[in-house]
C-alpha cells in the first residue's frame, strides 16, 4: 500500500481481533514514526505503549469507558517531554528555557507529528487505529496511571491493532472550502452553506441510523448537525471543565513558568 492509499483507507477502527500486534510489527511502525519532522530535532517526545490488560483497564474510566481501550492489544500514547532534554541541559550545563507555554507547543507539535507517522505507518501494515480526544481531556487521570515524570504531558493517543470490522469511510468537507491560497479568504454565509451541505446531510443521517445516537438527539431536541455539536457532544460546560484541566495540570507539569492566564 502507497502512502497515499493509506491516507484515502484510513477508517477509525473500534473493533479489533484479538490477535496480538507482534513485536518486530510493532518495532517497526514506532522506528517509521520516530521519522517525523521534530522542532529542532530535539525530539520532545516520548512514547508510552501499554499491553497490560490490568493498565488498560485503568485507562478505560479516563478514555471514557472506549470500549477500543480494551479490546485493541495495544494502547499508544504520545506525551509531550521536555524532562528527557531539561536532563541533558542539566548534564551540559545548559539553561532550562522551555519550562512555559512555548515549551510545551513545541513538545505538543511533536508529539502530534509522530503520531500521525505511526498511525500511517501502522495502517500501512494492515493494523486499524482510532484516535482519543480523552488522552488530553483527562490528561491528569493518565498521567497517574502511566506515572508521568515533571516535564511530561500526554498531548493524544490511539487504540492499535488488527481490525474486527470494516466501516464506510466518513466524510470529509471539501478541500476548497479548506484550502486557502496566498491569504486567508473569508467565508460568506452562502459559501459556509456550501462547504457543510454535504456533512449537514450526511452527519444527520449516521445519527440518525443507529438508535442509541438517535435516541440522544431526540431527548436533546436538537434540530442539526451543528447543535448536535454543541447541544450534545461538546458543551460549554465540558469544554470549560476540560479547558481548565489542561491549564492546571500544565502548571503542575512545570509548563506555565512566565505566563499569565486570565
Amino acid at each position: 500500500m502507497t502512502i497515499i492509499e493509506a491516507m484515502h483507507g484510513h477508517r477509525s477502527i473500534r473493533k479489533y481481533k484479538a490477535d496480538p500486534v507482534g513485536d518486530e510489527m510493532l518495532a517497526e511502525i514506532l522506528e517509521a514514526g520516530i521519522r517525523a519532522s521534530s522542532s529542532g530535532n530535539m525530539q520532545t517526545y516520548s512514547i508510552i505503549v501499554t499491553r497490560d490488560l490490568e493498565l488498560r483497564k485503568q485507562l478505560y474510566e479516563p478514555h471514557m469507558q472506549q470500549s477500543m481501550v480494551l479490546d485493541a492489544p495495544v494502547l499508544l500514547t504520545f506525551c509531550a517531554d521536555f524532562n528527557r532534554m531539561r536532563h541533558w541541559l542539566q548534564l551540559s550545563n545548559a539553561p532550562d528555557n522551555f519550562d512555559n507555554f512555548m515549551g510545551f507547543m513545541v513538545a505538543a507539535i511533536d508529539a502530534v507529528l509522530v503520531s500521525q507517522n505511526v498511525a500511517l505507518a501502522a495502517e500501512s501494515k494492515g493494523l486499524g487505529i482510532c484516535y482519543m480526544g480523552s488522552t488530553l481531556a483527562n490528561c491528569d487521570e493518565i498521567d497517574r496511571i502511566i506515572q508521568l515524570p515533571l516535564g511530561v504531558f500526554p498531548v493524544v493517543g490511539f487504540s492499535l491493532g488488527y481490525p474486527a470490522e470494516d466501516p464506510p469511510a466518513r466524510d470529509r468537507l471539501p478541500s476548497d472550502g479548506l484550502v486557502h491560497f496566498e491569504t486567508y479568504e473569508e467565508y460568506s454565509d452562502e459559501r459556509i452553506r456550501e462547504i457543510y451541505y454535504d456533512r449537514e446531510t450526511k452527519g444527520w443521517e449516521r445519527y440518525m441510523t443507529y438508535p442509541p445516537l438517535r435516541q440522544m438527539v431526540q431527548e436533546a431536541g436538537v434540530e442539526n448537525l451543528a447543535q448536535i455539536y454543541t447541544v450534545v457532544k461538546y458543551t460549554r460546560e465540558k469544554h470549560e471543565q476540560f479547558s481548565r484541566t489542561v491549564l492546571d495540570y500544565l502548571a503542575s507539569q512545570d509548563f506555565m513558568s512566565g505566563t499569565k492566564v486570565i
